[in-house]
């Protein structure tokens, strides 16, 4: 089911990541969910394009990586 909002996603998701990481993971989620049809490879995607721009903070929420 593709996300049309931030308040959309799963509370585990919008909770935990800053605005702009949301939208990389709406828009890759919805790429995805068009391309394959498990929803688990869709969520698979949208983790890894966040993870490209952003990490996991030990208090479980995204912090945005500091470009090389």
């Amino acid at each position: 089911m593709p996300y049309q909002d931030i308040a959309d996603l799963p509370d585990s998701v919008k909770n935990h990541l800053p605005k702009h990481a949301a939208e990389i993971f709406i828009a890759a989620f919805n790429n995805a969910s068009k391309e394959y049809d498990e929803e688990e490879a869709a969520f698979k995607v949208a983790w890894a394009a966040v993870k490209r721009d952003y990490e996991k903070g030990e208090d479980g929420n995204w912090l945005d990586t500091p470009s090389p």
